[in-house]
């Protein structure tokens, strides 16, 4: 009964922060002059990646690198094939040049890093970790410098800067409430999860990756229900730049993460860049430069045969 209790709760939490964040993003926006699409990969998507972030950290100082691997790649296998499938499931994105041309090539970027750093020797060690925050550093200096907007955001006549304090206690709440949110979610559904008998590291690719990415999920559906596009897409692409770049650069340059469980390498890391790359295509077919409820579905498939085969 506790554990369902947490859930509800953590549910609660997300809900609220996911409202909160967005309207300090929206805020941020306007008063900056910054285009949504950068405010939600780099504000959003920070906070959102919060979670991650705690969770990886804590695990691999506590002994368990294949906790804060595995969290991290399925949390970006999730970000894509769950999200972004729930997404355009509720509605319909349109794509600018931009977002194939910039953003989406530097998550693939990212991922291939990753890729490059722990497939060969099986272990994230602190100068890998240097030149991950180092390129997140470069990636958020050219976003505020250079990004335009990516995705075609419809005009809204209510987005009215909200005074400074309440855009950051807004920021400051939200990104509280999805975290607190989430670890009460993680928190009950690994309970329930040990009290079924269901092993450590399905725990861990599955429910603590997609506990850990309901903030994404929350923060982008309350954005694209209230027609703020860019920032939905924005904040999952972030999100997974962060995830790589941010909450594995961080951790291993606190303690170096060893992988323990080989089916990581053989197996999960060539989901998350099958998913990540599918995109690209997606963007193009059946339409040109729009991700619709088409695409939607064949993420959603695709990430059920990702749960299927790993728990097989």
């Amino acid at each position: 009964m506790q554990n369902i209790l947490f859930i509800i709760l953590g549910l609660t939490f997300l809900i609220a922060g996911g409202n909160w964040l967005l309207r300090s993003a929206v805020a941020l926006s306007l008063r900056l002059n910054i285009p949504k699409i950068v405010i939600g990969m780099t504000i959003v998507s920070f906070a959102t990646s919060a979670p991650e972030l705690i969770v990886s950290i804590k695990a691999a100082v506590d002994g368990f690198p294949d906790l804060a691997l595995g969290n991290v790649v399925g949390s970006n296998i999730a970000n894509l094939g769950l999200v972004l499938a729930v997404i355009l499931l509720l509605g319909s994105i349109d794509v600018k040049k931009s977002f194939y041309t910039t953003d989406w090539p530097i998550m693939m970027l990212a991922s291939l890093l990753f890729f490059g750093f722990i497939f060969f020797d099986g272990v994230l060690v602190r100068y890998e970790g240097i030149i991950m925050v180092v390129g997140l550093f470069l990636f958020l200096v050219y976003l505020l410098k250079y990004q335009k907007t990516a995705v075609v955001d419809e005009a809204k006549d209510d987005d009215m800067p909200l005074p400074l304090y309440k855009a950051v206690l807004f920021l400051g709440l939200g990104g509280l409430a999805l975290w607190g949110g989430s670890e009460l979610l993680v928190k009950g559904s690994v309970g329930l999860a040990n009290n079924y008998g269901v092993s450590e590291r399905i725990i861990g690719i599955t429910i603590v990756s997609i506990g850990t990415s309901i903030p994404e999920l929350a923060a982008s559906i309350i954005a694209i229900i209230k027609k703020e596009k860019a920032i939905s897409l924005g904040n999952l692409i972030g999100s997974n730049i962060f995830n790589i770049m941010a909450v594995l650069g961080i951790t291993s340059l606190i303690t170096p993460i060893k992988v323990m469980d080989q089916g990581l390498l053989s197996n999960d890391i060539f989901w998350m860049l099958g998913i990540s790359f599918l995109i690209l295509p997606l963007v193009f077919f059946p339409k040109g430069l729009r991700l619709g409820w088409r695409d939607g579905l064949v993420l959603l498939v695709v990430y059920c045969s990702f749960i299927y085969f790993t728990i097989q």
